[in-house]
């Protein structure tokens, strides 16, 4: 079976931890996040997966270069210009010769969705597509998708108003679909396949949906970032991680807590790292205070600093005794 990862966004939300990178590249636990987002998959019986790639793909092809990962080939499909996100399936299914049935997974979703059950589901209904959905407590960020009792999606309704969502499941960002669907995606324009193909799919009654409440995060922010390491340190998703890196620095009259600090990370004597994310490289000087930030490769954070809720971008200074609260530094455009 064969998969299509969907890998081309720019990242926004997570600048400027994006600015040099895909956000898929962004470390989880000191591996690349598309590195989990693939073994999942081929725990279902994937073993070939397209990656359809527009934002700095030349660093998933330097990071891969055999075109592997955990024995699934992969496939490279660099989109000539953004084609949104059923424009972007449609050219990666071709450009690698997908004819038969098969996955799509956006890759900034971190889950245990059943993948096998999905696809089971969708062949039991003769699905022409199926979306795997997820209960949330806010839908109004998301895709909500009400179904009849068989699974027959009688709706497709994007980020509606938290007080008019007609469902709590929303569209959990993986799907099952056959090749008839790329034939209802127009090849010379950016198309949605939430606001126009799915719809039509629900106007032509072809469009199931199935309920899954497996893990299931959206890291395409810093604080969903900097949570998606820490559930797998508190061990909500299988056995606990080690957070901390052997090869940090931390000096005995620090505190470390409820953190992730990468490989070659420094923290100082009386600093304190509180539900942050050290990414390999970076320090934390003598007597700083870091909470609930994500500190990006070698940032440097100055002696009697205090940060809370900032991310701090690729080699980035913050002198000493500097305060900043809910900062970007670089500032996003």
């Amino acid at each position: 079976m064969r998969a299509v990862v969907l890998v081309g966004g720019f990242g926004t939300r997570l600048r400027p931890l994006t600015l040099d990178r895909p956000k898929q590249m962004l470390p989880i636990i000191g591996r690349p996040m598309i590195e989990p987002v693939i073994e999942h998959l081929a725990g279902h019986g994937i073993d070939d997966v397209v990656l359809s790639m527009g934002y700095k793909p030349d660093a998933f092809t330097a990071q891969y270069p055999t075109g592997e990962v955990a024995g699934v080939r992969l496939h490279f499909a660099v989109e000539p210009e953004p084609l949104d996100t059923a424009g972007a399936i449609r050219f990666a299914a071709l450009d690698a010769g997908i004819d038969e049935r098969f996955v799509v997974m956006n890759a900034d979703c971190l889950t245990d969705i059943d993948v096998s059950a999905l696809v089971a589901f969708h062949d039991a209904r003769g699905a022409e597509g199926t979306i795997a959905l997820h209960k949330v407590t806010d839908p109004s960020a998301f895709g909500v998708v009400p179904t009849d009792a068989d699974g027959k999606v009688e709706a497709f309704v994007e980020k509606p108003p938290a007080d008019e969502a007609p469902t709590d499941l929303i569209n959990a960002g993986i799907y099952v679909l056959e090749p008839s669907v790329l034939d209802r995606i127009a090849p010379d324009r950016r198309v949605s396949i939430e606001r126009e193909v799915f719809p039509a799919m629900v106007e032509a009654g072809t469009l199931y949906a199935a309920a899954d409440d497996a893990y299931w995060i959206d890291a395409g922010t810093p604080a969903l970032y900097i949570r998606a390491q820490l559930d797998m340190v508190d061990g909500h998703r299988g056995a606990p991680v080690e957070g901390v890196d052997p090869q940090a620095s931390i000096d005995p009259a620090a505190e470390v807590a409820h953190s992730v600090v990468g490989a070659g990370c420094v923290v100082g004597a009386g600093a304190v790292v509180r539900d942050s994310v050290l990414l390999p490289g970076s320090t934390v000087a003598d007597g700083s205070v870091v909470e609930r930030t994500v500190l990006a490769f070698r940032a440097q954070v100055g002696a009697g600093a205090a940060l809370t809720d900032c991310v701090i971008g690729d080699d980035e200074v913050v002198p000493d005794g500097t305060r900043l609260d809910d900062v970007r530094q670089p500032a996003p455009d």
